[in-house]
């Protein structure tokens, strides 16, 4: 991060240059991870943790892993409601008419606040919005 960003201008902090904010959270990256390996001596040990949610996990990867590889042909309304949807119904096992609703309402907002408050572009996919 900071080798890809050095050759960007750092600014100050009334005027942050562009490459300002990859500096300092590859710093707080470097940090947090310096304090997990002082710390690491206090954690249990692997082969004591528990390992009876990784069905769960791994249903969580894969859905995810799925709605990674649809957002690009199926574009950003249809691939988040169906991450939202399938999360709710596979996963945490809730009722599919108010998981729908509710994946419905949650993309829409995230639409309208990334794709058109914020302008970020978003994939189109196949409703071409």
């Amino acid at each position: 991060m900071f080798a890809v960003s050095g050759d960007l201008p750092f600014g100050s902090l009334s005027a942050p240059g562009a490459g300002m904010l990859p500096k300092l959270v590859a710093g707080l990256m470097m940090l947090l991870a310096a304090l997990i390996l002082i710390d690491a001596g206090a954690s249990p040990e692997f082969a004591t943790i528990d390992w009876s949610d990784r069905g769960h996990a791994a249903l969580v990867v894969l859905i995810a892993a799925g709605a990674v590889a649809a957002y690009r042909p199926l574009g950003f309304l249809i691939a988040m409601a169906l991450l939202v949807f399938a999360l709710l119904v596979v996963v945490e096992r809730r009722n599919a008419f108010v998981a729908a609703a509710y994946s419905i309402a949650l993309t829409l907002f995230a639409y309208w606040l990334f794709g058109k408050a914020l302008k970020a572009p978003l994939e189109r996919g196949l409703l071409w919005f």
